[in-house]
């Protein structure tokens, strides 16, 4: 592993009390792309440092390594397009999406489930690496972004429904208005009782998908 991640690595875990590891340390043929360390995201510029990896719990990450052998089957393979995300990042993206409903408040509940290292967003890509056709491109607040693919291009249904499928076998739920936002199914336990108990409410009214 470069020093620079390394380095990387260790400032983000430093920061923070949750268990946190490397998705690529676990799993390196799962491809990263984290969206928030370049400009092509909402914000328009790079929200995390140089060199950030993209990090998780342990848990999530042995389940990404189960979705990822699912789709390997059929020669395809996860992108991540964002993992741990710190709530002061979280801040900014709020802001930057001039308060958008679709951005958690970090101020709010529990709020992002990025920032406890039980969610991740993904997509899917084919096995040399291609970008397949999906409903919308990342961080896209529009109905073409729900959950349920409503559009008429059979090949866009097919991906999309092989990745919710590979994410659900592997342990994790979905979102209603992200396509590509996934959590792992008992995050609850791995925040504290009261932050659960407020994250439960802000998660019920945002919609979890049924997979």
């Amino acid at each position: 592993m470069p020093a620079a991640v390394v380095m990387a690595v260790e400032s983000l875990v430093a920061q923070t009390a949750i268990p946190l590891v490397d998705i690529k340390s676990v799993d390196p043929t799962i491809v990263i792309e984290l969206r928030y360390a370049g400009a092509n995201n909402l914000a328009g510029r790079a929200l995390y440092p140089p060199g950030t990896p993209a990090l998780v719990r342990p848990e999530v990450a042995s389940r990404l390594v189960t979705a990822q052998a699912f789709l390997r089957r059929y020669q395809y393979q996860l992108k991540i397009w964002d993992a741990y995300r710190p709530k002061f990042v979280q801040t900014q993206l709020r802001q930057a999406a001039h308060n958008n409903d679709y951005v958690a408040d970090p101020r709010a509940g529990a709020g992002s489930l990025h920032s406890w290292g039980v969610a991740v967003d993904a997509t899917l890509i084919d096995a040399w690496n291609r970008p397949v056709l999906m409903p919308t491109d990342f961080d896209n607040f529009t109905p073409a972004a729900m959950w349920h693919y409503q559009g008429a291009e059979q090949a866009i249904r097919s991906h999309v429904h092989l990745l919710q499928i590979a994410m659900r076998d592997a342990g994790f739920y979905g979102l209603r208005t992200e396509w590509w936002h996934f959590t792992i199914a008992d995050w609850q336990k791995y925040l504290p009782p009261e932050e659960a108990k407020r994250a439960v409410q802000v998660f019920e009214r945002a919609g979890k998908a049924n997979l």
